[in-house]
Formats: structure tokens, C-alpha cells, sequence
């Protein structure tokens, strides 16, 4: 497929170029959502919505219930809609907790740990309770777990991963954008999960829905299974899909693009559109991808896309009085968008975040 087309597919895909009525839809469409930044995820969300949405509109879905974020696929925690996190877990989940034994080894995080700090949390939760970060870990310090040296941190992530706990609802902030999220018990919150009969067939029709046109590799790294297992989710839901090029699929049925997106927009770190295939050159040229990242501290960057291509990057702080700042730009490709798209790009951001 020629490159330009495969981009203005990609954005059609990702309803950047075709945005959702809601951000409940929109997170349904893409299934999962990266969010290690939790504004940035919220963001991703939004910026694939129509019309102006606030960050506050995006806590509400959390609040009703109607999103979670856990750690669904690579060890990297995700905005998901609250009914798909069981069967996407079904997929993922033992082979995230695996991959995580030798860490769990090394900080005393054995199987009858693990299986305490669970009983105890469970305890906590149980009957609609929800307890912030914080206070989990006051839960440990009281069984005599040290939540210190991200031994908390763990204990969370394996119980989330085997679908005991995720994170629901916003945890207010005064004064600033809200940054944390409840851990509530899934038992309790996951209350219209639905369950497909081949989840890991599902699981890559739903990436294509999200992503394509993309492929077996594209969909190994995205979801952190091997190369074997993709290639079977292929043939299994082959019948589902229809393939553009040679081991390239898209959705039967794509959303409709919209005359007003615009050309040019800022997306979050950790964005999907750039993150999520085997090969990121197609969006983004070869010499700009160490200005992007991930870089050696494992993060990236907000991106602006102009065109369907990354044309620069920039930055802007949540913190408490500096989150009404201008964000700022960096172009790296200064003749790919003008003064004047950027900044109708930077400033729909600045309407969600301080809406």
C-alpha cells in the first residue's frame, strides 16, 4: 500500500480523522488505550471525539463505571472500556504475570506473599470499597509488607493482571487536573463484562478495528504475545477482516471521515497511533524517531501529527499552577504545519485540560 494511503487509513482507523460521538465510544473502538501518563490516556480519548471535551467528561466515564485502567498487554497500563478488561486478561494476563515472576522473586513476592496481600486487599475492598494508592499500601504495612522499593507497586500490578483489582474511579484534586484513580475490586466493578467465544481471534479484530490496516508482527508487539499465537488469531478471524495487501487487514466496515478534523493535531505520549506497529517509520521519518522515543528513560513524547505524519513534539506540565501554561511546541519538520495549525492543535488540548 502507498504510504500516504496507508497513514489517512491509520487515521481513520484510530478515529483521528473520523472522530467518536463520546469518549466511551471512542475507547470501545480502540479497545485499549496506552496510558502510563493517565492525562495522556484521557487525552488520546478525547482527541478521537468530536466537539469539545473536557477532562472532566472523561473522569465521568471512569466515575460511572463505564472505563477502568489496568495493565492489559506488555507489562503497560491502559484506558479500557470496564466490560472488555476479563477477556482481554484471558489473553494477556498469564503471560504479564510471568514475565514479572523474576522481579517478584527478586523483591519477596512469592506465590504465599502474593496470596496474602490479596486476602488482605480483597478484605479491604470488599462491599463497593476503594482505597487510593496510598492507602493500599497502609493496608500492606498492616500485614507486615514493606510497600517500599516498588514492592507495593508490584503487589498491585500482579493483582491486576489476574483481574482481582484495576483502577476506576477519579480520585478529586484540588487546585489541578485530577492524576489518580481508586483501586476497587473487579469483582465489583467489572459488572457488564462481556465474554467472546475466541478471545484471542477477538483480540486482534479489535486491534485492526483500532489500528489497521496492520498485520500478524504489528499485532504481536501491540498486544506482547509471540509471532505464533498472532499468526493464529489471523487465520482464525481471517472471515472477519479484509486484506489490503499481502498480510495487511482492515475492518469491513470503517468509520466515516469527517470534512472537519483537522489536518493537524497534538496527541499524547505513549500515543497509539505512532507506538503501536513493528515498523513506526511509516508515520514518523527514521531520523526523528530518538526525538520521539522511547528514549533511554523508557518515555515518549506528545507528538504533533500533520498530515498523518509526526511533524514534532511537544510539552506541557499538570502540575498545580503551572497546568494553565501555554503547552509548547517543537517542531522537527517546520515546513509540515503553520504557526496557525499548531496552535489550534495545542489549544484544543488546553480546552481538555482546563475545561
Amino acid at each position: 500500500m502507498e504510504l500516504e494511503r496507508l497513514r489517512a487509513e491509520r487515521l481513520r482507523s484510530h478515529r483521528l480523522s473520523a472522530p467518536a460521538t463520546d469518549v466511551v465510544a471512542a475507547a470501545r473502538h480502540m479497545l485499549a488505550t496506552q496510558a502510563q501518563e493517565f492525562w495522556g490516556g484521557r487525552w488520546a480519548l478525547a482527541a478521537r471525539t468530536r466537539g469539545t471535551v473536557t477532562l472532566r467528561d472523561v473522569d465521568a466515564a471512569f466515575d460511572r463505571g463505564d472505563l477502568v485502567r489496568s495493565w492489559t498487554m506488555r507489562g503497560t497500563i491502559h484506558v479500557i472500556p470496564a466490560r472488555d478488561l476479563r477477556w482481554v486478561l484471558s489473553v494477556t494476563g498469564d503471560r504479564q504475570l510471568r514475565a514479572a515472576a523474576a522481579r517478584h522473586r527478586g523483591l519477596g513476592l512469592d506465590a504465599e506473599t502474593l496470596a496474602r496481600c490479596e486476602a488482605a486487599i480483597v478484605g479491604a475492598l470488599r462491599g463497593g470499597g476503594r482505597l487510593t494508592r496510598a492507602e493500599l499500601f497502609e493496608v500492606l504495612s498492616g500485614i507486615g509488607i514493606d510497600p517500599k522499593n516498588q514492592r507495593g507497586v508490584h503487589v498491585i500490578y500482579a493483582l491486576a493482571v489476574t483481574g482481582v483489582i484495576c483502577q476506576g474511579p477519579v480520585v478529586p484534586r484540588e487546585g489541578g487536573p485530577t492524576r489518580e484513580q481508586y483501586l476497587v475490586l473487579a469483582d465489583d466493578w467489572l459488572t457488564d463484562a462481556a465474554g467472546p467465544d475466541d478471545p484471542l481471534a477477538e483480540l486482534f479484530v479489535r486491534y485492526i478495528d483500532g489500528h489497521g490496516p496492520a498485520g500478524a508482527v504489528d499485532f504481536a508487539w501491540w498486544a506482547g504475545l509471540p509471532l505464533g499465537m498472532a499468526r493464529q488469531a489471523v487465520e482464525a478471524s481471517r472471515d472477519r477482516l479484509v486484506e489490503v495487501d499481502e498480510g495487511r487487514f482492515v475492518a469491513p466496515v470503517r468509520p466515516r471521515r469527517s470534512a472537519a478534523a483537522p489536518d493537524v493535531i497534538a496527541l499524547p505520549p505513549f500515543e497509539e497511533y505512532f507506538l503501536s506497529y513493528a515498523d513506526r517509520t511509516t508515520v514518523c521519518a527514521p531520523e526523528f524517531l530518538s526525538d520521539v522515543g522511547p528514549g533511554s528513560n523508557g518515555i515518549v513524547r506528545p507528538i504533533i501529527v500533520a498530515r498523518g505524519e509526526v511533524a514534532g513534539v511537544w510539552m506541557h506540565s499538570t502540575a498545580v499552577g503551572r497546568h494553565r501554561d501555554d503547552p509548547v511546541p517543537a517542531l522537527l519538520a517546520p515546513d509540515a504545519a503553520t504557526d496557525a495549525e499548531v496552535a489550534a492543535a495545542l489549544a484544543r488540548y488546553a480546552a481538555f485540560i482546563n475545561g
